[in-house]
């Protein structure tokens, strides 16, 4: 088969995919776990988009949104945004045209409270074009081991010009500690050092476990193996969707 009805073929399966509700999906995973890429994969390959809580409030911010001037009147004072603030920003940004076949979640749900707030927006009519059962979330936990967390999270350079990002363990420069476009000294970010990210991943798993709970006890918590090369999770992530969809269309 030549290159161009190998393409041709991709493009047919792409438009096929996206023809096709999807739901919410929800990506768990530790700093580091690759959930930026693989939730970029998703987007492209079933055509919804990607969820920022952090992006959906510094849009409303930026644009003087009466939720927005609220959150930051309320960040203004040192305070934590509270979580109605926050459900109404995720409702407004869900109910929009885009979202209508599906959507991943960066960020939401971070407690039970916000997951249990997700699952009762979703239930009461939130997909009314769809079958019930797409309504619930696709819950995918990527696991990746300790260790291997800290280097792919210690291992990161990052070149103070360009902005261009590399990892000395997996993607290192063509010359030790320079950019290989402007050929910039790499630096190390304050996030990226040892001790931070130790503390990073264990307030993460302490703020997750009660969200990886909540997801496990309703059966919908899948896992796949973040150890894996990028191409092989992102297999297992579409094969868990897939699963779902077919289970979806059973019932």
């Amino acid at each position: 088969m030549d290159e161009r009805a190998t393409g041709g073929r991709q493009t047919r399966v792409m438009a096929a995919e996206r023809s096709r509700s999807v739901g919410p999906v929800i990506l768990l995973g530790s700093p580091g776990a690759g959930k930026g890429t693989q939730a970029k994969r998703i987007a492209e390959r079933f055509g919804i988009p990607q969820i920022s809580t952090g992006d959906i409030l510094r849009v409303n911010v930026q644009r003087g949104t009466e939720l927005g001037l609220k959150a930051k009147d309320t960040m203004a004072r040192g305070a934590l945004v509270p979580d109605e603030l926050i459900y109404d920003m995720v409702a407004d940004r869900l109910r929009q045209a885009d979202c209508q076949s599906g959507f991943i979640l960066d960020g939401f749900p971070r407690t039970p409270a916000q997951a249990g707030w997700l699952d009762a927006f979703l239930e009461h009519g939130f997909f009314e074009n769809l079958h019930r059962g797409v309504c619930l979330p696709i819950v995918i936990r990527i696991d990746v081991d300790y260790n291997q967390l800290i280097l792919r999270l210690t291992g990161r350079r990052s070149c103070p010009h360009c902005g261009r990002i590399y990892n000395v363990y997996s993607q290192p420069p063509k010359v030790d500690e320079a950019c290989d476009c402007d050929g910039s000294k790499l630096v190390i970010r304050n996030d990226d050092r040892e001790e931070v990210i130790r503390e990073r991943l264990a307030a993460y798993e302490l703020q997750t476990k009660p969200v990886v709970a909540y997801y496990a006890q309703k059966g919908r918590l899948a896992s796949v193996n973040g150890d894996l090369p990028v191409e092989k999770v992102t297999e297992e992530i579409f094969g868990v969707i897939e699963a779902r969809r077919r289970a979806d269309d059973r019932s």
